[in-house]
């Protein structure tokens, strides 16, 4: 959990999409109705993952996840394995004033989380992939500035203990055996090293493992004893991740890990140092969710940190809506490959099918 700098910049993802008058009613009435029932309690009540409305992503309903690029208009789609996406931090107004954890009948930061994160990462594995994710009371982003306090471990395991429950939820009702990708940033992929760890490295669900996309953290390389770091586009049962800087550029956090971390290109999900021509990007997605930029940006993992770094055109950065602020990319580990992971993803299930 060392890295606060980055975290900063975290949720600054581009919005787009309407909001319904009718659903924003709906969640209100929702959010009245539990505190009634409850009278005295904190609103910070545990989720009840068998209400779909404690899903911010879930195939027995229209989320965000469902939404499809109108490039992709004539794509062939399958569902034929699941995808658990743990949603980065949108917990970040007030430092002052807020709880260390988010509500989840709040209907502001669910929308915030929606039009964001469930729009522009979790749709990703529409394609190929059930997806499922569930809202849970994060930990807000002034926890990771009062690291190793007791609030702040408190707060993380809070936020850690509804999705390890929502999985074991979706585990009980809805998988039946089915193949599975883990897939994550940020808080989400913190949380997510944590359920890789209890629910797959060295059991026997590390079998449905098809791939974990665990992007934009700080992943090291003894997280695991028994899931392998991926080095190849179509291995699977394997773990893959990336925090992507600009060319040359780090942060003293990273300087300070002396390189234990893990890196995979994204574009051509290897682990060398050697670039990827801009001709070998499938494409990002900025903040018009309907336009692919392909072919474009030049990526590498550089050597000694082991971070990615990604060259782009200064009218594509700025433009798309993808803006570095100091060399840190981190708001677009997701944007800036969006086609890359998805093509991805196809080739792994594909791959895991074969076997």
């Amino acid at each position: 959990m060392k890295k606060i700098f980055i975290l900063i910049l975290a949720l600054l993802l581009i919005s787009t999409g309407s909001y319904s008058q009718t659903f924003r009613e709906r969640t209100k009435e929702r959010r009245q109705a539990r505190s009634a029932d409850k009278p005295g309690t904190s609103d910070l009540t545990p989720p009840d993952y068998s209400d779909l409305f404690f899903w911010a992503a879930h195939p027995a309903k229209w989320d965000y996840s469902d939404s499809i690029p109108s490039f992709l208009k004539n794509e062939a789609r399958d569902s034929s394995v699941d995808v658990f996406f743990l949603h980065p931090t949108t917990y970040t107004k007030d430092f002052q004033n807020s709880n260390m954890n988010g509500d989840v009948n709040d209907s502001a930061l669910n929308h915030q989380t929606d039009i964001t994160t469930i729009l522009y990462q979790a749709s990703v594995f529409n394609g190929s992939c059930r997806v499922f994710a569930p809202r849970y009371r994060q930990a807000h982003l002034k926890a990771y500035f009062q690291e190793g306090s007791d609030r702040s471990r408190k707060a993380f395991d809070l936020a850690y203990n509804d999705l390890k429950n929502a999985f074991q939820y979706y585990l009980d009702h809805w998988n039946h055996g089915r193949p599975i990708i883990i897939a994550a940033h940020s808080q989400g992929s913190m949380h997510a090293v944590r359920l890789l760890q209890d629910f797959f490295d060295g059991t026997a669900l590390q079998k449905q493992l098809v791939c974990a996309y665990v992007a934009g953290w700080h992943l090291k390389k003894d997280d695991f004893k028994h899931l392998p770091f991926g080095n190849s586009p179509s291995q699977t049962g394997c773990v893959v991740g990336w925090r992507t800087y600009k060319k040359d550029k780090e942060d003293f956090l990273v300087k300070r890990e002396n390189g234990n971390s893990l890196c995979v290109n994204p574009v051509s999900w290897t682990t060398d140092n050697n670039w990827t021509p801009k001709e070998m990007h499938k494409g990002a997605v900025g903040k018009d969710f309907n336009k692919l930029i392909a072919k474009k940006i030049s990526v590498a993992i550089a050597p000694g940190t082991n971070i990615l770094w990604v060259e782009i055109p200064d009218d594509i950065e700025q433009g798309s809506g993808l803006a570095s602020r100091l060399g840190n990319f981190h708001i677009a580990d997701y944007n800036l490959f969006w086609m890359d992971i998805r093509a991805n993803v196809k080739q792994r299930i594909a791959a895991y099918f074969k076997h």
